[in-house]
């Protein structure tokens, strides 16, 4: 079975998701089902066959979450940067300088699952993260993406 690279954060954020869907959001919808059941004939009942669906939506992720979890490969982030040698790897956080624009940015390489473009999280499965994995501070590399061609220098390398 294959592993699903972590870190410690995003282990920690899918628990508290499934504590939510678990604790919350499943005796919430169990309530809803109930109340529209008490409104009579299900064939014709929205409120009812919304209910349920949105408990198969629930269930689903329950079930995507635990799998994940059973899976994880949680990696200690300063552990890896400490054998890393300055290569950018799995948890690391980058500074990036875009060549062209000027632009700087950081971002940290993560997991599928944590990934979030907004708050500078990188699935290591992206084309950049792809490009930069292996790297050092200071190489320039030249990155395919949807929006073209850019060229990213590695400004900094840290494993926090």
């Amino acid at each position: 079975m294959d592993k699903t690279p972590l870190t410690q954060n995003g282990a920690d954020a899918l628990r508290d998701e499934l504590k939510r869907l678990k604790k919350t959001e499943r005796p919430r919808i169990v309530a809803a089902i109930e109340e529209a059941r008490a409104h009579g004939d299900l064939k014709e009942n929205a409120e009812y066959h919304a209910a349920k669906e949105e408990q198969g939506f629930n269930e689903g992720r329950i079930n995507d979450i635990e799998s994940k979890l059973a899976t994880a490969q949680i990696i200690d982030v300063a552990r890896v940067g400490a054998q890393a040698n300055g290569r950018v790897v799995f948890g690391a956080t980058l500074d990036l300088a875009d060549e062209d624009s000027g632009e700087e940015f950081t971002y940290q390489i993560v997991g599928e699952d944590e990934a979030d473009i907004k708050k500078g999280l990188l699935s290591f499965a992206s084309p950049i993260a792809r490009a930069l994995i292996g790297k050092t501070e200071g190489d320039v590399v030249d990155i395919d993406v949807p929006g073209g061609r850019r060229t990213l220098e590695i400004v900094e390398v840290r494993y926090i």
